[in-house]
């Protein structure tokens, strides 16, 4: 079994601690910094995220660049993460600010790489490729795409249909990139996900 952190650097959007169920949790200081969240009994899934530190999870965070980049500097340094076998950034769609300070933060670290996510649309694909640039760029390998909501499975039949509202446009065209598209999922409609429709970005150290 491994040993896992997810920093969630989405300042302006942190979902991760809905999506794993600890929401309600809150972060203690320690001699070495904040203690992560643990998302199971057993915390081999330590998390950290802005979301634990506002008093009201509805309230926007409103920050310029410098302020987001040292909050980012401080999730990577003033964390007690322990020993990860492997480190998890979950960045906001697009390139931004958060990216950069993440890989000027991790720059002394290994970044193994980043696993880029998307959605089937014209609009995600084209972030996509956006993206790719950016990696290549900042020298930053690119692990693999994942294609998320390409289509659901019927409750009925179980058969997997594309979505009505989301046409099949598979990033086929995207491994003109010599990119590794790992695989596409599908929503059950049994379960509610609330996902971004658009690329995120995930650097793993």
């Amino acid at each position: 079994l491994y040993q896992v952190g997810i920093l969630d650097v989405d300042l302006c959007g942190p979902s991760i601690p809905r999506m794993l169920g600890v929401s309600q949790q809150e972060v203690h200081q320690c001699d070495s910094g904040w203690v992560p969240v643990y998302a199971d009994p057993q915390q081999r899934l330590a998390l950290m995220s802005i979301g634990f530190l506002l008093d009201d999870p509805s309230e926007a965070v409103v920050w310029r660049g410098p302020k987001k980049t040292a909050l980012i500097g401080q999730f990577v340094r003033d964390v007690a993460w322990g020993e990860l076998d492997v480190l998890l950034v979950d960045t906001p769609p697009g390139t931004s600010d958060e990216h950069l300070a993440v890989l000027e933060n991790l720059r002394k670290h290994r970044v193994d790489g980043a696993v880029l996510v998307t959605t089937p649309q014209a609009v995600s694909i084209g972030d996509v490729r956006r993206e790719i640039t950016f990696c290549k760029k900042t020298g930053v390998k690119i692990l693999g795409i994942v294609e998320n909501m390409s289509g659901f499975v019927c409750p009925h039949c179980s058969v997997r249909h594309a979505h009505p509202l989301t046409p099949e446009a598979p990033p086929t065209s995207l491994l003109q990139y010599r990119v590794t598209i790992f695989t596409n999922t599908t929503h059950n409609f049994t379960t509610v996900h609330n996902t971004s429709s658009t690329i995120q970005s995930y650097y793993i150290h």
